[in-house]
């Protein structure tokens, strides 16, 4: 089971994706469960072009699976508790939301599909965290 990050779903949303954008495809088209989570969804849709989109966008994302926390605030205070561990190892996210979206993974034992050079960095002060 899959955590599509937002930079996943904007890319396989173009005329022409990338390499991770394709894979998505290919994983949708093969059955694969996808998933994202609320934050996702929202990084998403504050970044549609036009009312039309944002609809379209929103009918089709409904369709995914959606990963919430089960404990909000453990999660955020998990969420934020990796946000100072890569800042005490001399990294800064730069969004904190990349922080909730690798708790939301690890929480929910996914692995993340992105292509976000920040989780990277995350995976390496947070072993567990599996990615794509």
């Amino acid at each position: 089971m899959y955590l599509v990050d937002t930079s996943v779903w904007i890319d396989a949303q173009r005329r022409q994706p990338g390499p991770k954008g394709l894979l998505l495809r290919e994983m949708a088209q093969s059955g694969v469960v996808l998933g994202l989570a609320p934050v996702i969804l929202q990084e998403v849709l504050q970044g549609v072009r036009d009312a039309d989109s944002f609809e379209r966008t929103r009918h089709r994302l409904a369709l995914e699976r959606c990963y919430v926390p089960v404990d909000p605030v453990q999660t955020c205070a998990a969420a934020a508790l990796l946000y100072a561990r890569c800042r005490w190892q001399g990294f800064t996210p730069r969004s904190s939301n990349d922080c909730m979206i690798a708790q939301i993974a690890l929480d929910f034992d996914l692995t993340l599909l992105h292509d976000d050079i920040d989780f990277e960095t995350i995976a390496k002060v947070e072993p567990r965290l599996r990615l794509i």
